[in-house]
């Protein structure tokens, strides 16, 4: 078994009893698959896997040597994980898919984005960053799967963006998504205005306007009263 590699086990029987049963065995199911063949059920330990995604620099891009006990067309293949089912709560695996592959056939996969520097927009500018999109699908072999693409920001004022074409891809790496699709921009950040409270200056332009209308009503009857007294 090489660098990184995983250990699992065949398994007949399948079904939510069944899974129940490995989870509290402390094993979760999994399925090996790969082109034109039927898939396998087995199981593995989960402890296992996520320390091997968490040491492996790839991550889930990792290419596995699997070891099956038991044998059988998987055994001593190399594997990606496509797909990881964990709890919404507690982020724990529940089930893996195990796609074997072939060394001679590209593969679609997802590589991270990583943001490097830090945008002058922000730092000196008070902008906001926006990181619109933090993967990318690309389609190459399978040891050619890139780590990650890191983009450099530290130029970027704000209004500007950097976009899928701003990134460097090597040599044997097709991007599958749009050219123009946004990674990241430098935004304004928003204002916030403090409004001068309406009621008050309502209440003490209607208390004007009545003053105002005391006096006018007030001196006419002044006058008739001092008519009649004289």
């Amino acid at each position: 078994m090489g660098e990184f590699a995983l250990g699992v086990e065949l398994r007949k029987e399948q079904g939510k009893g069944v899974a129940r049963k490995l989870r509290a065995a402390g094993r979760i199911p999994a399925v090996c698959y790969r082109r034109n063949a039927e898939p396998v059920p087995v199981s593995l330990d989960p402890k296992e896997l996520d320390l091997l995604l968490r040491s492996a620099s790839a991550g889930i891009n990792t290419l596995i040597d699997l070891k099956v006990t038991g044998g059988g067309d998987f055994d001593g293949r190399q594997v990606l994980v496509k797909e990881l089912q964990r709890d919404p709560i507690s982020g724990a695996y529940l089930h893996a898919d195990l796609y074997a592959v072939d060394l001679q056939q590209k593969i679609h996969v997802s590589v991270p984005i990583n943001l490097s520097g830090t945008a002058i927009g922000v730092s000196l500018g008070g902008g906001v960053l926006d990181f619109a999109t933090r993967e990318i699908d690309v389609e190459c072999l399978p040891n050619a799967i890139p780590e990650e693409f890191t983009i450099d920001v530290s130029e970027i004022e704000i209004g500007q963006s950097l976009h899928v074409r701003d990134i460097a891809i090597p040599e044997g790496v097709e991007v599958l998504n749009d050219p123009d699709v946004t990674v990241m921009s430098v935004v304004a950040p928003v204002a916030i205005e403090e409004e001068a409270p309406e009621e008050e200056e309502e209440e003490g332009e209607e208390g004007a306007v009545d003053a105002e209308a005391t006096a006018e009503g007030a001196a006419p009857e002044e006058s008739a009263e001092k008519k009649s007294n004289d």
